[in-house]
């Protein structure tokens, strides 16, 4: 029995031991039998993520149920003060390279007397042994000591491949020497590609026990320093964080670690600081360098009022902050959470791949054991049968296989939290390939959300005297009105807003009134209609009772858009754009951004629950949609479609009901999304194609005897790198 998706509570396990898919496979296995748990666990993580219901089970059952696999398991440790570089070497890395260096240094010897009869001298071959033997034993014991873990667990990996094809080389080289004709002064053997025929109890096979565990150290040493790389994004997105925080009591400054800040606490950042935690400003202004969490170079201007998010960067004055959102509640910590999460996951190509290495060490023993019969039978030659029947183990190891979707995940995940894509799950990554059709909220996804002044019309100082006004009035288009005269304003007096209708104030001695008139000089009617037509806000401004101008005032389209739309349309995505305006201000802004309204690409005068119906009545007519929003009122439609992508600086709720989360205000993160899923996914294909195809072609030929085991290791242990060394490509991703 499982606990139900969404029940109970989640904790993530560090697991040890693990050498391939196999003691993934057979962990996760172990864990879902127990009851009220279901579980997942990632080889290239080294990680279980554990659901499970608390009233049930704890987290000491499961700490036992992966000891009982024969691995081991541990809660996480808290981050360190200070991380290391991603390529500081653990334990198990240091170890594995020792051995390979000394495994390397004996090796070297063996194979090159092995393979060059001109310089076999005589009882060379005891030489060739004494080199061989601690590279067979000592060099190959983490091999070794794996598959008799997993032997007395009843169970088989590629270890278990591993081991039995080393042992069997070296003992029948001890047969051979001690027991047949091997270990005469004079032998001398030659070195073949194709298993060697006639040769009996004449030939030894210590190059094969010593070259192929030199190169099975090599590739296991190299595929776990490149996993460590490809899980450096997410390491480095963690470690952004400040360490401590200049709180303000008391008008005094006291720094204090960043775990103890509280909600409300206000905090001082100094240039070149960065912010503890989510806040506003509350005194000061500065240029805020956002690149670390949305991959934008251009720093953003904060004044008092704006937000600013923890770990960013203060590049210019001295900020006061309030926080309002702390430890885990910030937004850094919950991209952490949302990447670990896709990397901890499996995408649904990867299935495939779990159920074919959760049998396919039991079929290779056993077409190992066919080919050793199939040549005794057929030929009765001892030495073809052993050489063909070793090549097949050693070549059929599925180390490939397990790595191919998870290392993909992990690099292309990572490299999108650098850029501010962050994608939910893996799952995402399938829905990407068929998505047709993108709809595109117009309001704070292809606009800013924020009115702006676009037009003034009338006598000279209008907008001086109006903006002058507005500078006591909070509401959105006085704000815009007010952001389009950056110069000194003189002061107003006896200001009073008059609700729904306008402001009026004393500058300089005249009445100002600015709002909407009932009655329009003719002068201005045009001006006005125009505005109004075209979905924008126009306002009347008078002095002293006499109109004398216009100002219009409008959500202005992002400078990114028309080019994100062009780029989607590359991918081919046809745009749709979605507002609640009216027809004619909606053809203006998907004119400017470059869509046909005649052509469909407009739906206009949408109210907020209708979202969902234009989603809906997309996928009815045969269309794969993808939705991009930003509100409350997208959430809806961002969970119906197909693949919802949510503006991050839009609200939580529109932000988890969507599959992938676009931390920087730009549409054209939208299509690089789509564009790193997409490579992401090709990636996890290619890798599959190459580890299947690899197995299917190679096993046959080993079979058959036209593969020598020494050449099956070096294949074995190169399939692994390549597989990862693909997978780490995706760490050069460009935004567009």
């Amino acid at each position: 029995m499982t606990a139900p998706a969404g029940a109970g509570e989640e904790v993530r396990l560090d697991i040890t031991g693990m050498t391939c898919a196999s003691c993934a496979n057979r962990i996760e296995r172990k864990l879902n039998k127990v009851e009220g748990v279901q579980a997942s666990v990632n080889y290239a993580t080294e990680a279980a993520t554990v659901r499970y219901d608390p009233t049930a089970v704890d987290t000491g059952t499961l700490l036992a149920a992966v000891a009982a696999a024969g691995y081991s398991a541990s809660l996480p440790a808290p981050p360190a003060e200070e991380p290391g570089d991603e390529l500081d070497e653990p334990v198990e890395d240091r170890d594995l390279r020792h051995r390979l260096v000394v495994s390397a240094v004996l090796a070297l010897p063996v194979l090159v007397l092995s393979m060059v009869p001109p310089l076999q001298f005589d009882d060379w071959q005891w030489l060739a042994l004494t080199l061989a033997s601690p590279v067979a034993v000592w060099g190959a014991w983490p091999f070794h000591r794996a598959a008799v873990v997993n032997a007395r667990h009843g169970a088989s990996t590629m270890d278990t491949l591993v081991s039995i094809g080393i042992v069997a080389a070296y003992l029948w080289s001890l047969y051979a020497l001690f027991l047949g004709g091997a270990g005469a002064p004079g032998m001398r053997m030659e070195f073949h590609l194709l298993a060697d025929q006639g040769a009996g109890s004449d030939e030894i096979y210590l190059e094969v026990a010593s070259a192929v565990t030199v190169f099975l150290l090599a590739g296991r040493y190299a595929e776990s320093r490149a996993r460590r790389r490809s899980g450096a994004a997410l390491r480095a997105l963690l470690a952004m964080g400040a360490k401590d925080a200049a709180v303000l009591r008391d008008g005094v400054e006291v720094r204090v670690p960043v775990d103890q800040l509280a909600v409300g606490d206000r905090f001082v950042v100094r240039p070149g600081e960065k912010v503890a935690a989510d806040g506003v400003v509350v005194s000061g202004s500065s240029a805020v360098d956002v690149s670390m969490l949305t991959g934008e170079s251009v720093p953003v201007e904060v004044t008092p009022g704006d937000r600013v998010t923890g770990a960013s960067v203060n590049a210019g004055g001295r900020l006061v902050v309030e926080a309002d959102r702390v430890g885990a509640a910030t937004t850094l910590a919950a991209l952490g959470r949302l990447v670990t999460a896709a990397q901890s996951g499996k995408a649904p190509v990867q299935r495939l791949a779990d159920r074919v290495s959760a049998v396919f060490v039991p079929v290779v023993l056993v077409v190992a054991l066919g080919t050793l019969a199939g040549w005794l039978l057929l030929t009765g030659d001892v030495s073809a049968a052993f050489t063909s029947a070793v090549a097949v183990l050693v070549i059929a190891c599925p180390c490939a296989l397990g790595l191919a979707t998870p290392t993909a995940l992990l690099v292309g995940t990572g490299r999108g939290a650098q850029l501010g894509i962050v994608i939910k799950g893996p799952e995402v990554l399938e829905s990407t390939r068929a998505v047709d059709t993108v709809v595109l909220d117009k309001t704070g996804t292809v606009t800013t959300g924020q009115m702006a002044l676009v037009e003034v019309v009338g006598d000279p100082g209008t907008l001086r005297l109006a903006a002058a006004v507005e500078s006591a009035s909070e509401h959105p288009v006085a704000r815009a009105v007010v952001a389009g005269h950056p110069d000194p304003l003189p002061a107003v007096e006896d200001f009073a807003a008059e609700a729904g209708s306008g402001v009026t104030g004393t500058v300089e001695g005249h009445r100002v009134r600015v709002g909407r008139a009932a009655d329009v000089p003719d002068r201005f009617a045009g001006t006005i209609a125009a505005a109004e037509l075209a979905g924008r806000t126009a306002v009347l401004v008078s002095v002293d009772r006499a109109p004398c101008g216009v100002l219009v005032v409008a959500d202005t389209v992002r400078p990114s858009s028309a080019g994100a739309i062009a780029a989607l349309r590359r991918l081919g995505l046809s745009p749709v754009l979605l507002t609640g305006d009216n027809a004619g201000a909606a053809a203006a802004v998907a004119r400017e951004v470059g869509l046909d309204p005649d052509a469909g690409e407009v739906v206009s005068g949408v109210l907020p629950e209708g979202k969902v119906d234009v989603v809906r009545d997309l996928q009815a007519r045969g269309r794969v949609v993808a939705m991009v929003g930003d509100g409350v009122n997208d959430a809806a439609a961002l969970a119906l479609a197909d693949l919802g992508l949510a503006m991050g600086t839009g609200t939580d709720v529109a932000i988890e009901a969507g599959d992938v989360t676009l931390v920087r205000a730009d549409l054209a993160a939208a299509a690089d999304a789509v564009r790193l899923s997409r490579r992401t996914l090709a990636t996890i294909k290619v890798n599959l194609g190459w580890a299947f195809g690899y197995n299917v072609a190679l096993i046959p030929l080993a079979a058959l005897g036209f593969l020598n085991p020494l050449l099956a290791g070096l294949a074995m242990a190169a399939s692994s790198v390549l597989v990862v060394t693909n997978s780490l490509r995706l760490r050069r991703f460009t935004p567009s």
